[in-house]
């Protein structure tokens, strides 16, 4: 068994201090920042850097691996620009991290860390930012990992920023669906977290469906940990190995933790 815990940890200290409590084998970060040095002596991270170029501290996905029941083999992200065939290719700096993970009685798979990030429209339409168009980089980079249509085995979890099922109206909604029907298409069907896997919202949102399944995962400024409303967080899994990942919003009032996204437990057997 391998017990993952994937977490936005909104670039905050108190975070990295508080999975080591949290009795994981795997972390799958988005928006981190270098761990501080009492965390980063008990714990082994992605050796990719936590600053961009020119060295300014950038904040990044990451994978941590946190027990010794794992062994982790962690793939070297390449900017596509120059990358080469059979490079794990990042296509935005910060947004995908992978490695192949081993553990007794398990079968080796992926876990790949995702986050998107927004990016402004083109000037001469307007000045508003959209989220859809990273993910949509961040999952032709998945594709890479996926060599045969059977028998891969990837678990791909983070703050994608869309929401599941609805949008602001029509058009926005077919947006939103296109993620998740893109992983579909690739072999990495949505797998939680959906409930009863976690609080739904109460009270219920007046634009979320009255058959969603959304958990929340999402704080919004001004809310308390009781009114999250938003679930930005999923885990998506190869059909070959689906059933046997349980996937749980840890996303009840005493449980969030320390930052505005909660934790998504990932269990693999």
């Amino acid at each position: 068994m391998v017990k993952i815990v994937c977490w936005n940890i909104a670039h905050r200290y108190a975070a990295w201090r508080f999975l080591l409590g949290c009795n994981a084998d795997i972390a799958l970060l988005q928006e981190a920042g270098p761990p501080p040095d009492d965390v980063a002596k008990q714990v082994k991270v992605d050796p990719a850097p936590f600053h961009d170029a020119d060295g300014y501290k950038t904040s990044r996905v990451a994978i941590v691996k946190l027990s010794d029941r794992v062994q982790v083999e962690w793939l070297k992200p390449v900017p596509i620009h120059e990358a080469r065939g059979g490079d794990f290719v990042e296509s935005q700096p910060g947004s995908i991290a992978a490695a192949i993970i081993s553990a007794p009685g398990v079968e080796p798979f992926i876990a790949a860390s995702i986050c998107a990030a927004y990016d402004k429209v083109h000037r001469s339409v307007g000045k508003s930012s959209i989220v859809d168009a990273s993910v949509h980089r961040v999952i032709s980079d998945l594709s890479l990992l996926i060599g045969n249509i059977r028998r891969h085995r990837i678990v791909a979890a983070g703050d994608l920023t869309v929401w599941h099922g609805y949008g602001n109206n029509d058009y926005w909604k077919q947006r939103n669906d296109t993620v998740f029907d893109r992983m579909e298409a690739i072999g990495l069907p949505l797998v939680g977290p959906r409930h009863p896997y976690g609080r739904q919202a109460d009270p219920w949102p007046t634009w979320l469906p009255k058959d969603s399944l959304n958990v929340p995962t999402f704080q919004r400024i001004g809310e308390s940990t009781a009114e999250a409303k938003d679930q930005l967080d999923y885990v998506f899994a190869s059909r070959s190995m689906a059933d046997s990942v349980q996937v749980r919003a840890l996303n009840g009032v005493e449980e969030w933790g320390p930052s505005n996204h909660c934790r998504i437990e990932i269990v693999v057997t």
